[in-house]
């Protein structure tokens, strides 16, 4: 028989259950952090508002085309996009977790993907030189960088003149960007904003960098 108080009680721990994960989000947003290996079976979970065909669609991944991908984790999207470029392109997949980057390797040694590149890195400090990429893209990644600012310069340094970035973001993601922060940002590290698709609670955005006009 249920009492009053044992339903006094498990009332009580629901609402401090809800109270401890508001503030576990709260301490991961002010400070911000990637998705831990051992959580990884979040990041695999479908993702129908950000899906891969819609990130596709936006990017417009073309064959032969070099592209970087930015926090790819256990590779949900790598693979579709890796399929867009072939056969003559190639999809670096950087992640700054060396487990990440172990886990996508096996990944794709199992799948037989030969046109992807696992790399160890951090977005501050990407270990490429300038212009080396078409396009570029990342998802639910950038309000995981402690520095956005210092992550979108790097991605305008690393792509080349007329190069595309979509960045994709959805609630309830606790790092979740604004479009409105990320047209801003992003502006202010001399990309071009182009479209957005989506909701303002989950979509993904395109910029580019402005072409040369040194006639190069």
């Amino acid at each position: 028989m249920v009492t009053r108080r044992t339903i006094r009680s498990l009332a009580l721990a629901g609402v401090l259950a809800a109270l401890a994960g508001v503030a576990y989000a709260l301490r991961w947003r002010q400070n911000p952090s990637p998705c831990p290996y051992s959580q990884r079976v979040w990041i695999d979970l479908p993702r129908p508002l950000i899906s891969r065909s819609r990130l596709c669609e936006v990017l417009e991944p073309r064959p032969g085309e070099r592209i970087l991908e930015l926090g790819a984790g256990t590779g949900y999207y790598t693979g579709t996009v890796a399929a867009a470029v072939r056969p003559a392109g190639m999809v670096h997949a950087v992640d700054v977790q060396r487990p990440m980057v172990a886990d996508l390797r096996a990944r794709l040694r199992e799948r037989g993907d030969d046109n992807v590149a696992p790399v160890h890195g951090d977005g501050r400090a990407l270990p490429y030189p300038d212009d080396s990429f078409d396009a570029a893209y990342l998802v639910l990644v950038l309000g995981e960088i402690p520095d956005e600012e210092r992550a979108l310069a790097e991605l305008e340094r690393v792509l080349k003149p007329g190069g595309r970035l979509v960045v994709g973001e959805s609630l309830p993601d606790p790092h979740f960007v604004t479009r409105e922060t990320l047209r801003e940002r992003a502006e202010q590290q001399g990309f071009r904003f182009e479209t957005d698709v989506g909701t303002r609670g989950s979509y993904f955005a395109r910029m580019s960098v402005p072409p040369s006009t040194n006639g190069n």
